[in-house]
């Protein structure tokens, strides 16, 4: 996927490409243990390394976007990423906040901005989001961007070797 243009942003965030200077402040945001916790496929513990790899990554054309979520001064939010399934009209987009930018409507504003973009922009028809059935927060989320809950899908997600319910939520065209 190629990065949006114009970037992405609203009065309060601005979504921009991952750069080498991201590397510590990723490692100590993902060092969080609820980060790991919701998201497998986060590394527990997070290296620097790992933020090095995951930049790089973020930078290799590929069927994935990643993006940092940034304050108009500079300062780092979290991320937030949409990647094409096996399926490629079916989407997947998730996202993490740093603990300090949490409870502040941030990841909403980023979850608003890059999902109505992919269904402008792509042919996606259909924009999935899976959260943990424990993970409240992230579920309020879904649900003020305008995502749909769908079902409790169950022993869904493997999370280091334990099956865990997840909740699945939907965003088609035109709800954007």
């Amino acid at each position: 996927m190629n990065l949006p243009d114009p970037a992405l942003h609203d009065d309060a965030v601005q979504l921009r490409p991952w750069t080498e200077e991201d590397a510590p402040e990723i490692v100590r945001c993902c060092s969080d243990p609820l980060i790991p916790r919701y998201i497998p496929v986060i590394p527990a513990p997070y290296s620097l390394s790992d933020a090095e790899e995951f930049i790089e990554r973020s930078r290799t054309p590929s069927d994935e976007l990643n993006l940092a979520v940034a304050g108009h001064s500079g300062e780092l939010f979290g991320a937030v990423g949409v990647a094409i399934q096996s399926d490629p009209g079916i989407a997947e987009i998730g996202y993490w906040l740093a603990p300090e930018a949490r409870g502040r409507g941030l990841a909403t504003r980023a979850l608003r901005l890059l999902s109505a973009w992919t269904l402008r922009e792509t042919e996606i028809a259909r924009l999935q989001l899976q959260t943990g059935v424990e993970n409240l927060a992230s579920q309020a989320v879904a649900t003020r961007a305008g995502f749909t809950r769908e079902a409790v899908l169950r022993a869904y997600m493997d999370n280091r070797g334990a099956r865990h319910d997840s909740v699945m939520f939907s965003l088609i065209p035109g709800e954007a």
